[in-house]
């Protein structure tokens, strides 16, 4: 799967706040560099099926043996590490005769920096060894996932390193002289070795992560399916982020790809398109998803027209950055391997007439690529209408109770049909806007 900066951004996968966004929810790492790896999977999921088929393999595992995780390696351990072995260049020569007979309590006086930072160092590089050790007794369980098994090897040659059963015995009691000569080794013959292993466990720290966001949030493992036939199918879909999300059902096929929503503003197309696009960006990622089941095809990518900017220095107009968006799309879908689109009331950068037209032509445009999935959301009743006899377009719409008195109510009940809700007016009265401008100044 293929993601962008815009659709990241609109579906909230990351934001300002480190701790929000849909990454806040899944980020449950023991470390820095496994939260950078656990970013990077987000920007580059899987490349194909069985790739993705692997990783989620991979999860599902970890989902099952969260107690396996090593609870003696922290964030502070692998900084520790890279302070020691960056510090390396300053050490030129091994401990002199003299530092190897002096007793602690005078290397403790004389060279107290020296001290405490190469007691703490190697401590530290002995607690990594002895969790990794720890990661390579899973390789002794049955059926292991091919890609978990594939890392765990690789650490398991990694610690057959010379030095690895000397430093995994040091304790606080170790001998200074002992320390000293062990750093002055490991800084020399295990750099390399001990950044590759860094690397191992950062893979690791983000896939246990997701597999305790998977167990603590309550969500479920899809079920992946091959490219083609196209399919997404999912029962109570929700949106992670809400604290009180209404669930929705949605049935895509290859023969009926394209859903039309309406309805009023506000009353929930935006929030259940990104429901949409969350829950197949966390299924291409080898995760548990926000619904009850989910069925989905492995995608090329997920693409959004959702909030559009203009760009001031350069000159584009929103109209334009809106039309830019779509070429974008358009070359996307060029491609047999399917998308998923998802298209939030275009063109609202011209008026009516045009945004009418230009909606209509893309829509026409869009129903002959029938290998995608597409989601788009318009509050021009007259395209919905249009397009009415379409057998391969769903048509949904999200449900506004009104009252006569002009008081109004969002359900956010998704039905069949195509809605004819128009409140902006309304809204305009309700908050007492018109009111405020039809004031004579005082």
């Amino acid at each position: 799967m293929q993601n962008d900066k815009i659709t990241l951004k609109d579906l909230s996968v990351f934001t300002a706040d480190a701790g929000g966004g849909v990454f806040g929810l899944i980020d449950r790492t023991t470390t820095q560099m496994g939260r950078d790896y656990l970013q990077n999977i987000i920007w580059n999921p899987p490349a194909d099926f069985q790739q993705l088929k692997n990783l989620q393999d991979t999860i599902k595992f970890w989902s099952q043996n969260l107690e396996l995780w090593p609870a003696i390696i922290s964030n502070g351990t692998l900084v520790m590490l890279e302070k020691f072995f960056e510090s390396a260049d300053n050490v030129t020569a091994p401990p002199s005769g003299i530092t190897r007979t002096m007793g602690a309590f005078f290397q403790k006086l004389l060279n107290r920096n020296e001290y405490f930072f190469t007691q703490f160092s190697l401590s530290h590089l002995s607690d990594f060894l002895r969790g990794c050790t720890e990661l390579v007794d899973i390789l002794k369980q049955e059926q292991l996932p091919l890609l978990l098994k594939h890392e765990l090897e690789s650490i398991q040659s990694e610690l057959q390193h010379r030095l690895t059963a000397d430093i995994a015995k040091v304790t606080r009691q170790t001998p200074y002289a002992e320390l000293a000569s062990l750093s002055y080794r490991a800084r020399r013959e295990m750099k390399s070795m001990v950044y590759r292993l860094m690397d191992h466990y950062a893979r690791l720290d983000a896939w246990q992560s997701m597999a305790k966001a998977t167990i603590n949030n309550k969500w479920v493992f899809p079920d992946l399916q091959p490219t083609l036939p196209v399919t997404f199918k999912a029962t109570a879909l929700y949106h992670p982020l809400l604290e009180q999300p209404v669930s929705y059902d949605i049935d895509f096929s290859d023969n009926r790809n394209f859903l039309l929503l309406t309805g009023a503003n506000m009353s929930g197309k935006t929030t259940f398109m990104r429901a949409l696009g969350v829950g197949a960006l966390l299924a291409h990622i080898g995760m548990g998803v926000p619904a009850g089941s989910m069925h989905i095809s492995f995608l090329q990518g997920i693409i959004t027209n959702m909030q559009v900017e203009d760009d001031i220095l350069r000159g584009e107009s929103y109209f334009f950055a809106e039309v830019q968006r779509m070429k974008h799309t358009a070359q996307k879908l060029v491609q047999d391997a399917p998308h998923l689109v998802l298209m939030d009331e275009l063109f609202k950068g011209t008026n009516v007439h045009d945004a009418y037209e230009c909606t209509k032509a893309v829509v026409e445009g869009l129903l002959q690529r029938p290998h995608h999935l597409m989601i788009l959301s318009t509050h021009l009743y007259e395209v919905a209408q249009h397009f009415s006899e379409r057998k391969e377009i769903l048509f949904a719409y999200f449900v506004t109770h009104m009252a006569e008195n002009g008081d109004f109510e969002f359900t956010y009940e998704l039905k069949p049909g195509i809605s004819n809700d128009r409140i902006g007016y309304r809204i305009l009265q309700k908050e007492g806007v018109i009111q405020l401008l039809n004031r004579h100044p005082e």
